[in-house]
């Protein structure tokens, strides 16, 4: 099936080009409520991301835990593999 598509007849220039009528920019101040919301939007983003103070006994204990249960786990999966490697002898 050949089918041809209508190419477009407008000219798309690179770097677009000016309109060739001068009309000046209509230039649209922020104004003072804007300014202002966009100010306690920036606080209330800063404020959430600030750094939280972690006491030190909380986390030296989540990481004691976090270890036995990491020893725990591979002793459990070198049990299991033991287990595994006896079934074929």
């Amino acid at each position: 099936m050949r089918t041809q598509l209508a190419t477009s007849s407008r000219h798309h220039g690179h770097p677009p080009q000016s309109v060739s009528s001068p009309s000046p920019h209509l230039v649209r101040r922020v104004g003072p409520l804007d300014r202002a919301a966009l100010h306690l939007g920036l606080a209330l983003i800063k404020w959430g991301r600030r750094p939280l103070a972690v006491d030190l006994r909380e986390q030296t204990a989540s990481y004691a835990e976090t270890h036995e249960a990491r020893l725990e786990r591979e002793r459990i999966h070198a049990e299991y593999l033991a287990q595994s490697l006896n079934q074929f002898r």
